[in-house]
């Protein structure tokens, strides 16, 4: 007579058995037969295995069906999903930064299924430059004579210093020798590039006779770094970006403005904080600008570099802009964007990231009346939720001491063990099907509303969540 285990073990079906199954070759359909193949095949060895190794239980057809079925949702699941963002901060590097207008996506959705003159000029039917397509709105919006995309800010910083300053000094500031998320230094970025820092006056007071000490045979440019993601007060002094400007051309030496997170249009002109601009900077005597393209542009992730017509003729040939060169959809996104400039009045309602920082309070606070009801019958029994004033930031580097009057919602959980509470609260709207991501303080799950524009399906989704 067989023992118990190995008639069990007999009993487990084979892989084609499970296969012929109606629920599974309903899997075969949707994920594809060598997938499902694989998975049922994993699975079988787990049940044979389980019967070599403890009394278990094996799973019975349907059950391993609906394992292997679980099994492929979570293996085919993309790890780069929708969140709501109610952190507070409107261009969060963690989760995005700018969001794209909506005629951006579409010329995206366009690029991505046809053809297109990427480097192909139509005019000559010769090859073309890809940068064309985007450089005559750069020049218009920032009164440069050229312009050039690379893929992030730091590749611009990076291209530039090595095209001119490569086995050569670079004056800088010492109070903008900065470092931005990521580890991102100025020195480091120096260094990589092939150039030698030269850093210049204090923390807190630079001069213009510290800037023309250091100028000296081996000086290639001088430069100035917006210190865009934090500020000095006090005792403090800077020299003035025209009085820089002027000592380069002194010294027939090029002037590098890097702005970081660069914006296009007045920020006052909408109620916000002043922020630097490439055409400031430009009208002031910098020879080159370099700014971001996916942060108060409101664009997709490049890095700009305008300015003098010569000097992006040297960049354009150094080897390492086709390494840090863009793709087509980061153009036709950039394109689409840099468009909505030539309207400045319809720019705060066309751009989303103009749209969330000029949002009236009023409105986010008429917002979290109507979702409060909603979200306390949700949290049942478990939490206290309340509406409260928050201060938003704009985020990714900008206008850091600024903040943006808003409105939120506090949710405090009931209960002795409050801290481990708050957290398990957290983790329950991470895990909703369209996660939400707040924040934790002085006790409570904090969200903001500034960014919250899909209420409907916020609200619709609070049934689903679970508190233990």
């Amino acid at each position: 007579m067989l023992k118990t285990d190995t008639v069990a073990r007999r009993a487990i079906p084979s892989v084609d058995r499970v296969l012929n199954r109606a629920a599974v070759v309903e899997l075969i359909a949707r994920y594809g037969r060598p997938l499902v193949v694989e998975t049922v095949r994993a699975l079988l060895e787990e049940e044979r295995a389980l019967h070599y190794t403890s009394t278990g239980v094996a799973h019975d057809e349907p059950a391993l069906a609906a394992e292997c079925a679980e099994r492929l949702r979570r293996a085919t699941a993309s790890s780069l999903k929708t969140v709501f963002n109610l952190t507070g901060t409107v261009l969060h590097t963690n989760l995005g930064r700018a969001l794209i207008a909506e005629s951006a996506a579409q010329a995206a959705l366009q690029a991505m299924t046809h053809a297109v003159n990427l480097e192909y000029d139509l005019d000559g039917g010769a090859r073309g430059e890809r940068d064309h397509h985007v450089a005559a709105w750069l020049k218009r919006l920032t009164g440069s004579e050229a312009a050039i995309v690379v893929n992030n800010n730091a590749a611009a910083v990076y291209l530039v210093l090595n095209t001119l300053a490569q086995r050569k000094e670079v004056i800088v500031s010492r109070g903008e020798l900065i470092e931005i998320g990521g580890a991102f230094r100025i020195p480091d970025i120096m260094a990589r590039s092939g150039c030698r820092l030269r850093e210049v006056g204090t923390t807190n007071r630079t001069h213009a006779s510290d800037f023309r000490d250091a100028i000296n045979a081996r000086t290639s440019a001088i430069m100035k770094v917006h210190a865009s993601n934090y500020s000095i007060e006090g005792f403090v002094a800077a020299v003035p970006e025209p009085e820089l400007a002027a000592l380069a051309r002194e010294h027939a030496l090029p002037f590098i403005v890097d702005l970081g997170s660069g914006t296009l249009v007045d920020l006052e002109r909408y109620g916000l904080p002043h922020e630097p601009t490439p055409r400031d900077a430009i009208a002031a005597g910098a020879d080159l600008v370099t700014f971001s393209g996916d942060k108060l542009l409101g664009g997709p992730q490049c890095g700009l570099i305008v300015g003098r017509a010569d000097l992006i003729a040297k960049i354009r040939k150094n080897p390492m802009k086709r390494a840090l060169r863009v793709d087509k959809l980061t153009l036709a996104v950039l394109d689409a964007t840099l468009r909505l400039y030539a309207d400045p009045d319809r720019l705060a309602q066309e751009l989303p990231t103009l749209r969330l920082l000029t949002r009236p309070r009023a409105d986010i606070e008429a917002q979290a009346q109507r979702v409060l009801p909603a979200l306390s019958a949700a949290l049942a029994a478990h939490a206290d939720a309340e509406t409260i004033a928050c201060a938003s930031q704009i985020g990714s580097g900008a206008l850091p001491v600024d903040a943006l009057p808003s409105c939120g919602i506090a949710i405090r959980p009931r209960g002795k063990r409050r801290g481990a509470l708050v957290d398990a609260l957290a983790t329950a709207f991470r895990t909703l099907p369209v996660p939400v991501i707040g924040r934790i303080k002085d006790g409570a799950f904090i969200i903001d509303l500034r960014c919250l524009e899909d209420e409907s399906r916020f609200v619709a989704q609070l049934a689903e969540l679970r508190l233990a």
